[in-house]
């Protein structure tokens, strides 16, 4: 019988959810019902790891506790009813004590913007329970764990950072482990590397078990339901979720009345909503999980049955102890999703979806060459079917139940089996661009020697077709047959033509190239000896973008080759005087431990306010089109739409203006009346949870039409075609060098229109864009924002709501990311949030959800480069032109600036003599914006491009090139004026020069040769790239307030985004303040504290970006601490002549 109400534990304290939505996710129970706010909501698809908690269930039977991450926002609640649920607050936090986890990856600076870090946290304490419960593994060491350092580098394998490139993190993981050698981690605050032995003495301590994860209280309570719950029937349901014990009360619940496949959904795990999105609310829900018959391992002679809603990592852990064909089927199912989505994702689950909803499954594929069979049950009837002819019917319908998968046992004699898979990641959450395996039967000509293949099996998945499928005309030709060249050159071309992804897939040529060369692979390794990989010109070991599995167990070659690899060791070093102590010193990051436990607050960590409501963006999908309504479908979703805010509601005297930056232009909040992207908002729905507001907006039904409109601009060419572009403003526009026609004639050789191309690319920050406008007295609105721009963010919602700047009062604490993402972007949900909240006069907060944040972010802007360049035959080049084409969107944002960052990136080289015709094209698409080195990552890609080209024409080394091209002081002069300083500053040259010269350097690039010249069809590269970067600095205000107690509370106009802002400040306060201290300034450190930025304190606070703001905002706070400590030297001074 369905129960009254949810029962779990949260930290250790009891939790009863009664009447709660069957839809809600424990993500949002936990933050919205709990005081918890480490886990965080990054991408709702269980593919970035913010959301990762640890679940443990208790079996009354065994007396056992069993514990597992899981990502919470695929997670449904009713799914860990009598479930124990950890957080990075339960493992540590401020009142209790940090956990050596959050210490660790505190002390390791492997927190930045901080988003990441609690599931980071419950990542590597998931992978220490597991390890630490293995009882075939020796006690370690005091201060360690059972963890190994290959099982550390894999434990955040399926977690996401933007900010650190992973090495700390890796670092604080590694630290646990036994076999680490602690001299290969990297800079921490534990011990001065290089000067200090690194002793796991000096690390926090480590003990395992001292974390409860499962209340004894929540035992008894188990054991108590379990006795009353024997033999209880499961008809009814007071909340919309059934969990069937058996498959005959499963089959009632699809004949009852009530079963309506548009509203009742069935799940084991609701993993799969992380690939298909619920399009609308479901109000019931079946729990099959509990089904004993779908759990059934059987082990035999014959082979392995899995129920089917055995969950992967399960699966891989029996398969993993198997034989040859058993281990690989694992060790590529370990490539599969992430840790803790296979952790609760079911086997049967990923084989149903591939086979109802096309998706690429990895599984799928490799179960199909292992010559796998599923049982499957419609109405009464069971039937046994092939892998093959179960994904080749047509997509079974909701009621048909998959009940188990039979992996036969491969005898290993004659048998070879490999799997292979491209991706864009090699591991975690990352679908395959092509998966494949390849099994067969081989056995040995007496005559000739040579292997004769007796059967196979050649199966191909995520190519553009449905589901994966078998290469039938090729297995027939290479049945019976010796392998040889022409065999299998014969086979490869028979596959590329049999291989045909269909209509509108992407990379399609790509997709088929590699299927091809995996199976090119995997025919030389078996000519050339069937029980080991190719050991001459075959591919090996990494594939771009992805990876190749299989036993490397008998191929000394190939781990020779992969002996090549770099290990991830950390070797970076700082030299630190006590000259301007501490600035400078590479102290803890401020908050770093906060961030780790979870209790450092983000915008949408704060509670919501009494009646808040919750909006989501209606955007176009239409590039230019007039918008003549907006309704919804008839669904369960709509019913929760309370209103839709579009730009009718904006107040009298306001103006329809979503972002504005200063001097260069605006752009609309809302279209009205006409759509001019795809992606433009045109309204915001308003209902009573975040989640709501998400499905709602999907119902929405916008009504277009484009009579009298021209055709969408959409591209660079289109831009030209068109004359539609933005000026740019005289002081933004770069300047040319030289005559470039004689520098022409000059050269002896040139290379005329060639042509670079550079696509968009997305923030991707962890935190998306969010807001919460908050109504205040006399028509005064507060609003907390996640931007990088608080003035300007304040003074465009001012606009917007048409009142005094002084009326609205922003406020920022921290950021989850920003790379320019929270410039302008941010100020449209800011704007958005704050008039729905002027028109509700209730709170408002926005969270957008990924996909919405990924269509409306714009991103870095595409560039279309033609260049003419003319040399020398030594490779000086004399003459460089560029036609440069940016495409802008819609609307000028910064765009109208970005030609002088590209150019003065360019210019890191003497190009003799340099002209340019820059054009900022308005196009029908999302402006775009200023992002991570905006202008001067796009211009020192295109340099670099020419150079190589010019290298290669000449046929000689890329370096020689660069170093013969660049600037002495003179030159330098030239291109960069002013700018230039003083010759003794000026080290590139040097520089250039140390690092080419440099062993490590030169070894790398021995290896680099070496394993190029060793393997035909993978290579590897090494380039030194010089790099120049305009430093502008900006006026930044700053404030020091000394309070009574004498600790000290400092503002700043900089907003910390993860760069360590608050950080720099803290020390720079110590050391202005330092010469009122007898040690310079270091006992002040934990007395000052950074306060969140705030428009109304912290007036004219500008923007934070161009990696300058923590400078100015030191300065500022240096020249406080100067006029401080010129008031109170002198009282201090008296104070001790009168003792």
């Amino acid at each position: 019988m369905g129960e009254a109400a949810v029962v779990l534990a949260v930290n250790g304290e009891r939790y009863e959810a009664a009447g709660v939505d069957p839809s809600t996710t424990l993500l949002e129970f936990l933050r919205t019902q709990t005081p918890v706010r480490g886990p965080k909501l990054g991408c709702g698809e269980g593919g970035c790891g913010a959301c990762v908690v640890l679940v443990s269930k208790y079996d009354p039977a065994t007396d056992e506790v069993t514990e597992f991450s899981a990502s919470s926002c695929l997670t449904l609640l009713h799914s860990v009813n009598h479930c124990s649920v950890t957080t990075s607050e339960g493992i540590g936090n401020v009142r209790d004590g940090y956990h050596p986890v959050q210490q660790r990856l505190s002390g390791f600076h492997a927190s930045q913007c901080g988003f990441c870090t609690p599931g980071m946290c419950m990542s590597i304490f998931s992978a220490l329970v597991k390890a630490d419960k293995a009882t075939d593994r020796p006690t370690p060491p005091a201060g360690f764990s059972k963890l190994t350092s290959s099982e550390a580098e894999k434990a955040v394998s399926g977690n996401l950072c933007r900010c650190t490139g992973y090495r700390p993190i890796v670092d604080a993981c590694k630290s646990f482990a036994a076999d680490v050698d602690l001299e290969d981690l990297g800079l921490n605050c534990f011990w001065k590397k290089g000067d200090e032995p690194a002793e796991v003495s000096k690390l926090p301590g480590y003990n395992s078990g001292a974390v409860c994860t499962f209340p004894d209280f929540l035992k008894s309570e188990i054991k108590s339901s379990a006795e009353q719950a024997n033999g209880a029937p499961v008809a009814v349901s007071d909340d919309g979720w059934y969990h069937p014990k058996s498959i005959q009360e499963l089959h009632r619940l699809f004949d009852s009345s009530w079963y309506d496949e548009n509203s009742v959904k069935t799940v084991a795990s609701n993993t799969g909503s992380g690939v298909y999105k619920d399009e609308d609310l479901y109000d019931k829900y079946i729990d099959i999980k509990g089904i004993p018959e779908l759990s059934v391992i059987n082990k035999s002679s014959k082979g392995v049955e899995f129920g089917s809603v055995v969950a992967i990592s399960k699966a891989i852990e029996v398969l993993s102890d198997g034989n040859l064909v058993f281990r690989k089927i694992a060790d590529h199912l370990n490539k599969v999703a992430s840790p803790f989505v296979r952790n609760t994702a079911t086997i049967g689950g990923n084989i149903v979806m591939a086979q109802r909803r096309d998706f690429p499954s990895d599984i799928a594929t490799v179960l199909l060459a292992a010559g796998s069979t599923v049982t499957i049950q419609v109405a009464s009837k069971r039937q046994q079917l092939t892998m093959e002819a179960f994904l080749e019917q047509p997509p079974c319908d909701s009621k048909t139940l998959l009940l188990s998968i039979f992996i036969p046992d491969w005898s290993s004699d004659g048998i070879t089996f490999e799997t292979s898979r491209a991706a864009p990641r090699p591991f975690g959450n990352a679908v395959s661009y092509v998966n494949s395996a390849f099994l067969a039967r081989t056995s040995l000509d007496s005559e000739s020697g040579d292997h004769r293949i007796e059967d196979i099996c050649l199966a191909f998945g995520a190519y553009g077709v449905d589901h994966a499928t078998r290469a039938r005309k090729v297995e027939e030709l290479l049945k019976g047959k010796s392998l040889s060249s022409s065999v299998i050159l014969e086979a490869v071309k028979l596959l590329k033509a049999t291989i045909s992804p269909s209509e509108g897939t992407t990379h399609s040529e790509y997709r088929m190239s590699l299927a091809v060369s995996f199976l090119f692979r995997f025919l030389s390794s078996l000519a050339n000896d069937p029980n080991a990989h190719a050991k001459v010109d075959v591919p090996n070991g990494s594939y771009p973008n992805g990876t190749m599995n299989g036993s490397t167990e008998n191929s000394p070659e190939l781990l020779k080759v992969d002996s090549n690899d770099l290990p991830i060791r950390s070797r970076q070093e700082i030299i630190f005087t006590d000259e301007y102590k501490p600035v400078g010193k590479p102290i803890k990051k401020a908050g770093a431990e906060l961030q780790a436990s979870g209790e450092a607050v983000y915008v949408d960590d704060i509670p919501a306010p009494k009646d808040c409501l919750y909006g989501a963006f209606i955007y176009s999908r239409h590039p230019h089109a007039h918008v003549k309504g907006i309704n919804f479908k008839s669904s369960l979703a709509s019913q929760k739409v309370i209103t839709v805010i579009t730009a009718k509601d904006i107040p009298s005297g306001g103006q329809n203006i979503g972002s504005s930056f200063p001097g260069l232009g605006d752009e609309a909040l809302f279209a009205d009346p006409i759509a001019e992207f795809a992606g433009q908002n045109i309204g915001v729905v308003i209902a009573e949870t975040q989640r709501y507001a998400y499905m709602a907006a999907k119902q929405a039904v916008v009504e277009y039409s484009t009579e009298n409109l021209q055709p969408p601009i959409l591209t660079i060419e289109d831009a030209i075609q068109h004359n539609s572009y933005f000026p740019v403003p005289p002081m933004l526009a770069p300047k040319p060098v030289g005559d470039y026609n004689l520098g022409m004639s000059e050269a002896d050789h040139k290379i005329l229109s060639a042509e670079v191309k550079l696509e968009s690319q997305y923030y991707f920050y962890m935190e998306t864009q969010v807001a919460l406008a908050i109504p205040d007295e006399d028509n005064c609105i507060t609003l907390y924002s996640s931007t990088q721009i608080p003035e300007v963010t304040q003074n465009v919602v001012a606009r917007c709501l048409g009142i005094p700047f002084h009326n609205v009062r922003l406020i920022t604490r921290r950021v989850g990311g920003g790379f320019g993402g929270k410039a302008m972007k941010a100020i449209h949900v800011a704007c958005a949030c704050a008039v729905a909240a002027f028109k509700l006069r209730r709170p408002v907060r926005m969270y957008l959800d990924r996909k919405t944040d990924m269509i409306m972010a714009g991103g870095r802007h595409p560039m279309k480069v033609k260049y003419s360049v003319g040399f020398k035959s030594d490779g000086k080049i004399t003459a460089l032109h560029l036609d440069l084409g940016i495409n802008a969107g819609i609307s000028p944002d910064v765009s109208p600036s970005m030609p002088l960052p590209i150019i003065g990136a360019l210019k890191k080289y003497n190009w003799g003599t340099l002209a340019f015709d820059a054009k900022v094209c308005k196009t029908n698409v999302s402006s775009k914006s200023a992002m991570r080195g905006p202008g001067d990552v796009q211009g020192s890609f295109i340099a670099e491009a020419i150079i190589e080209h010019v290298a290669s024409v000449l046929s000689v080394d890329t370096n020689t090139i660069r170093r013969k091209n660049l600037h002495d002081f003179e030159s330098l002069k030239v291109f960069y004026g002013d700018s230039a300083g003083e010759a003794s500053t000026y080290s590139l040259v040097s520089i250039f020069d140390k690092l080419a010269a440099s062993p490590d350097y030169q070894r790398r690039a021995a290896m680099v040769e070496q394993f190029n010249s060793s393997n035909k069809w993978t290579k590897r590269g090494i380039s030194c790239v010089p790099i120049t970067y305009g430093v502008t600095l900006r006026p930044t205000p700053g404030k020091v307030s000394i309070m009574n107690d004498g600790s000290i509370a400092v503002e700043v106009g900089g907003v910390e985004i993860g760069q360590g802002l608050w950080t720099k400040v803290k020390q720079m306060t110590a050391f202005g303040l330092g010469q009122l201290c007898p040690d310079g300034g270091e006992c002040l450190l934990e007395k000052v504290r950074v306060i969140q930025a705030d428009t109304l304190s912290m007036v004219q606070g500008g923007f934070t970006g161009g990696s300058t703001t923590s400078e100015t905002s030191c300065e500022a706070v240096r020249l406080s601490c100067a006029a401080l400590v010129e008031r109170l030297k002198p009282i201090k001074e008296n104070l001790e002549a009168n003792g």
